[in-house]
């Protein structure tokens, strides 16, 4: 069977044939993809079809410049179909208690950045709630329509792979990592600068808008840009 670099260049050619044969070679893929969302209330086998639309995405849109292996670059296109699809028939529940603490959350945001003056890190939250960071980010996640950017990004030499923890699901935590992965790589190299200082280094927008060159308003701007853009693509 031909590799997926010499059907990918088929498919380009309007090959449909080739199209089917990469679809088959890669459903592995697929179905490991579709096995972390399993007990969310819907088929696996169902989950598996949803995810085949992507790897069909991935596959007709996949370009060799982007310099990463096919494999890399149809994982999030597969995941965001299955994510679309538990999305839209109500399968994904955020929990009383975590729209709770989101609430409280963002009223001790407010408060802090009303008596300092500026907005509070990560940190300085989780400790007025009583949380910890990532109870914080998930709380945040909650409250909005947007994906937090709750995972470490590395840059330079820094990899999303050493950040990452590997507690809970060995298959989540690779899905995981190569989803962000490709979707920060789609940033422009300023936006990639601004994820990295505020959600790596925990600094406010103060901080990060002085190293930048750039306002507070500018980093609060660009960083809901950002979430946007990110929340489309995973």
């Amino acid at each position: 069977m031909p590799d997926n670099l010499t059907l990918l260049q088929q498919v380009a050619e309007g090959d449909s044939e080739a199209l089917d044969t990469l679809v088959k070679a890669n459903m592995g893929l697929v179905r490991r993809c579709a096995a972390r969302f399993q007990g969310r209330g819907a088929e696996y086998e169902d989950l598996v079809q949803i995810g085949a639309i992507g790897l069909l995405r991935a596959a007709r849109s996949f370009d060799p410049d982007h310099g990463c292996m096919f494999s890399t670059y149809a994982v999030p296109l597969i995941i965001g179909e299955i994510k679309r699809f538990l999305r839209d028939d109500g399968l994904i529940k955020v929990s009383r208690t975590l729209k709770s603490a989101g609430v409280n959350v963002m009223k001790q945001k407010e408060l802090f950045q009303k008596s300092r003056g500026r907005e509070p890190t990560l940190s300085e939250v989780a400790a007025l709630c009583g949380l910890s960071v990532e109870e914080v980010v998930q709380a945040l996640e909650a409250t909005g329509p947007v994906s937090s950017l709750n995972e470490p990004v590395g840059e330079d030499d820094t990899t999303l792979e050493y950040f990452l923890s590997e507690n809970g699901d060995p298959l989540e935590n690779i899905t995981d990592k190569i989803a962000l992965y490709e979707a920060i790589r789609t940033l422009s190299p300023r936006r990639q600068k601004i994820v990295f200082l505020r959600f790596f280094k925990d600094l406010s927008q103060s901080d990060t808008g002085k190293i930048l060159g750039i306002t507070q308003v500018k980093v609060s701007r660009e960083e809901k840009a950002i979430l946007e853009e990110l929340r489309k693509i995973l």
